[in-house]
């Protein structure tokens, strides 16, 4: 089969691997629709300790498709389904996963291999984390399960709730997912971006009132004004910028919270007015990955069709072009790039 493989940074090769053959409790599933993210871009550049620990391998983790084959042990019902597959399952047995926060399990099981024609799904997230979809679910639309899980989560962490104001720091495809998840809370959004091709798109949209930082001199100011000079229920980054750490603490209320969404580089700080997050009482909390709960509700609001979201698709590409797909997006010239999984 065809497979986009990373061998490290920088180091992405088309090849031709063997198709792989189901082991006990797995399922070969052949893969309809893969989607490119920014984690994706970070760890082409960087690579990722946590959910690349060996190399090389096929690359990508957004992904649905059917099962066409089972490995020893698997139920029949499995047999022709069409599923998500999440690219991670938790061990469900260490203190973490014991206390409902499976999302920081200790022996975390990461997988990849979207961007190929074939995957092979090891036991555990068949046990944990694969989920059926229904004959009519666009697999595309399905693809969507993981990274929307992940903003559900943030969503879920911020408390949010109907009437509140959300103030979201960041317009790329997470950020937009994450605008998408408080509108279905019956939350009020305001979008916080940078102008150029992809903010008058998210704009364009109509996903949630939308503030430009490079227009507005003062932005926690200016969302202060929109939120009734209270400022905002929640604040959430979407960035993965100490500095914008900072401006989303400074954005909330009295009693708001912050949510921490985006990854900072390691190493980096930011300060923090103790008077205020003592007198005031700011909730600062910190949202990673998605839980097997978070993936399952994204794929009933996919299926419900309460989040579509189609429009984050800006392009389509074949397997061999995933570099010059996740080019685009380091660009900012795309948000979501469809990846065709026939080579």
């Amino acid at each position: 089969m065809k497979a986009m493989v990373f061998y490290g940074p920088g180091d992405l090769r088309y090849e031709d691997v063997p198709v792989p053959e189901p082991g006990y409790g797995e399922l070969l599933v052949r893969i309809e629709a893969a989607l490119t993210c920014g984690t994706d871009v970070k760890t082409v550049r960087r690579g990722h300790p946590m959910m690349i620990p060996k190399v090389p391998t096929v690359f990508g983790h957004e992904m649905a498709g059917t099962v066409v084959a089972l490995g020893p042990g698997v139920a029949s019902h499995w047999n022709g389904a069409r599923v998500v597959a999440a690219n991670s399952a938790p061990c469900g047995e260490c203190h973490l996963c014991l206390a409902d926060r499976s999302n920081l399990c200790e022996r975390l099981l990461f997988v990849n291999g979207a961007y190929g024609e074939y995957i092979a799904l090891p036991a555990r997230l068949v046990e944990k984390n694969v989920v059926r979809i229904s004959p009519t679910l666009p697999a595309f639309r399905a693809a969507f399960a993981e990274p929307l899980a992940c903003a559900l989560l943030g969503i879920e962490r911020g408390r949010v709730e109907a009437g509140q104001t959300v103030a979201i720091f960041g317009h790329g495809p997470l950020g937009c997912l994450l605008a998408m998840a408080a509108s279905q809370k019956k939350a009020r959004v305001i979008l916080v971006g940078k102008s150029g091709w992809r903010f008058d798109r998210v704009r364009a949209l109509r996903l949630a009132e939308c503030v430009d930082a490079t227009a507005c001199r003062d932005v926690v100011g200016r969302i202060g004004e929109m939120a009734g000079r209270r400022g905002a229920d929640v604040a959430i980054d979407a960035t993965g910028r100490p500095e914008v750490w900072e401006q989303a603490i400074a954005s909330v209320g009295k009693g708001g919270t912050v949510v921490f969404f985006g990854g900072c580089a390691p190493g980096t700080g930011i300060r923090l007015d103790t008077r205020r997050a003592h007198y005031e009482e700011l909730t600062l909390a910190g949202a990673f990955h998605h839980t097997p709960d978070a993936i399952r509700l994204a794929v009933e609001l996919l299926e419900s069709e309460a989040v579509v979201p189609d429009v984050l698709v800006t392009h389509r590409m074949s397997l061999a072009e995933v570099p010059d797909a996740l080019e685009l997006m380091a660009r900012g010239e795309a948000l979501k790039v469809l990846i065709r999984a026939e080579g």
